[in-house]
């Protein structure tokens, strides 16, 4: 199985993570009845040969490796975790059962399982240096200041995820890797009342700590003249 395409985006240290932690809480997107109808048909035809897993992996690839990195920090065992994850999924999709979840959902409560099982221990030591490096590899056209905004920006969300409860860090990150209240629900064995009450909660801190940051995400005329 092929290495996930890296790096790619973490988390928008502009817009993306002010964007999540606006007031209003972040809705899920209706579910497309036509993408998940051939959704089905692909994962009865990975059943049947292993090769035809192909789409499914394209698909999710890069949200399980970018919900890895957030967690680690180290874009090589990211790699290796992500590869972990789709090595386990084909082996068990045999016995997947749509049960109310979805697909997506299937996928990252693996990933979120061998992290708990492999990680956590090493989470709060993780280098945030790392993310930085990832991003700055990314947006080469921006300037230096934007840069530097955009690398304290996400320092800070890296610091002040750690400030969370486990629970509160899970369903954050999970939100980040674009998963919708049901799904993260069904990942995290919860309610999808817990699961908005959590979140909630997450938010409210999150915005608490980064306050100092909200308008300091350069608008798009900086640098030109």
């Amino acid at each position: 199985m092929q290495a996930p395409r890296a790096p790619i985006e973490i988390g928008d240290a502009g817009g993306g993570m002010m964007t999540l932690l606006a007031d209003s809480p972040a809705r899920d997107v209706p579910v497309d009845p036509v993408a998940v109808s051939r959704e089905s048909v692909e994962i009865a035809r990975a059943r049947r040969d292993p090769a035809a897993f192909a789409p499914l992996y394209e698909r999710y690839v890069d949200d399980v490796y970018g919900y890895c990195l957030r967690r680690i920090s180290h874009p090589e065992q990211a790699a290796d975790l992500t590869a972990l994850v789709f090595t386990r999924a084909l082996a068990a999709l045999p016995r997947y059962r749509d049960s109310g979840g979805t697909f997506r959902s299937w996928l990252f409560s693996i990933a979120h399982n061998l992290l708990v099982d492999t990680y956590r221990a090493r989470r709060e030591t993780a280098s945030l240096d790392a993310r930085d490096q990832v991003h700055a590899m990314q947006d080469t056209s921006a300037g230096p200041e934007h840069l530097a905004l955009q690398a304290d920006l996400r320092r800070a969300f890296g610091v002040a995820l750690l400030e969370l409860t486990d629970g509160q860090r899970d369903v954050v990150e999970l939100r980040l890797a674009g998963l919708t209240g049901p799904e993260i629900a069904g990942v995290l064995g919860m309610k999808l009342a817990a699961v908005k009450s959590t979140q909630f909660r997450a938010y409210t801190r999150l915005r608490e700590l980064l306050a100092p940051y909200a308008d300091t995400s350069p608008s798009p005329e900086e640098g030109h003249p």
